[in-house]
């Protein structure tokens, strides 16, 4: 089967199932016109990932943030609620919050010095007595608020089409895995430290596909697993990793596995001592008088990666890890990396979370420059010449081992239904 946009004349996917095949035009990775699609039909009507509740702790806290090619101020008012404008004047375009974070009742533009409140109402304005009375009655000189905004467990997300469908909708089989983490917790979840950011000289998509992609493992991160193997005293660290990679719905996609790394809830390794097995331990007693045996063993034992369309990733691994990814142009993306974890952890336990996150996912850990690597010659290939990437392993199974790619092609599936739908 030949999936074609009218577009451009040209197969974007070819799928055949009776060959076992999946293989994406690596044209989608390079052509400019793909990315002008994408920002219109993928994220101007998806549910894109705004930030957690916990960057917002008290009234009149404010982030600025660049999702989906939109410039965005997120706030918590003096009321409480939560709010998300375009983080743009109205009145001649110039950004009106040039601050990263911090915490005001108030903003004003630097170009002509108006003024909005929290609520996004238009404040003040330098001579108003030179506009009409009735100037702003239609509220066109008020920030414009995103048309949809919502949460699910303290993850807040917007959408850019009024008519979207409800989060919990959208968010489908993933709501399971953000449930996966939020449980781990009996005080809640918060960021941990600050925000990594850095950027990538690829294409965004090779960043949904890398992040799910548990088959490069091996052979793109050998230091990682010599290293596991000195410190966790397994002679063969990738023995008995075992598991299943599933399509969530709506191009969200998962591995979830076994790991033979320690994680801080609630898998203990020999490296962290009596002292910590004993901190572990109790960890898990608390997991299983809350939900009892069968998930406080999943809850404790099982690592995932999970891509929630388009650009999120949660990988809950030897720590857990927010990723969002930006599509700057069809060759360069920025990436930015959280650690989040339990208000409740302190001591041992909070600082073997970070130093798991800076270890393996942080942008100088173990994985994320061989990852960059790998990416960026990938992107260099593709402007090189045409051709076909294949994404076919584990296809011809019904059930999807931890290792196989059936979540990557859950997501080209949904891109490519988001960009034909219109043809």
């Amino acid at each position: 089967m030949s999936v074609v946009d009218q577009s451009f004349r040209q197969p974007l996917l070819k799928v055949d199932p009776s060959r076992g095949h999946f293989k994406v035009a690596r044209s989608v990775f390079v052509d400019p016109k793909i990315r002008e699609m994408e920002l219109e039909r993928i994220f101007a009507n998806c549910w894109l990932y705004l930030g957690h509740e916990s960057e917002l702790p008290k009234p009149n806290d404010f982030l600025t943030r660049t999702v989906g090619g939109r410039p965005l101020l997120f706030l918590r008012d003096r009321e409480g609620k939560v709010r998300a404008y375009l983080n743009i004047c109205p009145h001649r375009g110039a950004t009106v919050c040039r601050e990263s974070r911090g915490n005001a009742k108030s903003f004003t533009c630097i170009f002509h010095g108006w003024t909005f409140g929290a609520n996004g109402k238009l404040l003040d304005q330098p001579g108003k007595e030179c506009f009409a009375p009735n100037f702003n009655d239609d509220e066109s000189a008020n920030l414009t608020p995103v048309p949809k905004l919502d949460e699910y467990r303290g993850f807040w997300f917007f959408n850019l089409n009024p008519k979207a469908d409800p989060l919990h909708d959208y968010l489908a089989g993933a709501k399971d895995y953000i449930d996966k983490v939020v449980d781990q917790s009996e005080k809640g979840m918060r960021i941990i430290g600050g925000t990594q950011e850095y950027s990538i000289r690829a294409n965004w998509k090779m960043m949904a596909e890398n992040s799910i992609d548990i088959y490069h493992g091996p052979a793109l991160h050998p230091t990682y697993i010599d290293y596991l193997q000195n410190t966790t005293g397994a002679t063969a660290p990738l023995d008995g990793l075992g598991g299943y990679a599933y399509d969530l719905g709506n191009g969200h996609g998962v591995a979830e596995y076994l790991g033979p790394w320690g994680r801080p809830v609630a898998r203990w390794i020999p490296l962290w001592g009596e002292g910590g097995k004993r901190e572990i331990d109790a960890i898990r007693a608390r997991l299983e008088k809350r939900f009892g045996p069968e998930r406080a063993k999943r809850l404790a034992d099982n690592s995932f990666n999970l891509l929630i369309f388009p650009n999120l990733v949660i990988n809950d691994i030897v720590s857990i890890t927010i990723r969002t990814f930006e599509p700057v142009s069809p060759n360069y993306m920025t990436v930015t990396a959280q650690c989040i974890g339990p208000k409740e952890e302190s001591g041992a336990l909070l600082e073997r979370r970070i130093s798991n996150f800076l270890e393996f996912l942080g942008p100088a850990g173990f994985a994320t420059p061989d990852d960059i690597e790998a990416i960026e010659t990938a992107q260099h290939s593709f402007g090189a010449h045409s051709g076909w990437n294949d994404v076919s392993k584990g296809m011809p199974l019904e059930k999807q081992g931890w290792m196989d790619e059936g979540p990557i092609r859950a997501f080209w599936s949904e891109w490519n239904r988001r960009m034909t739908a219109a043809e």
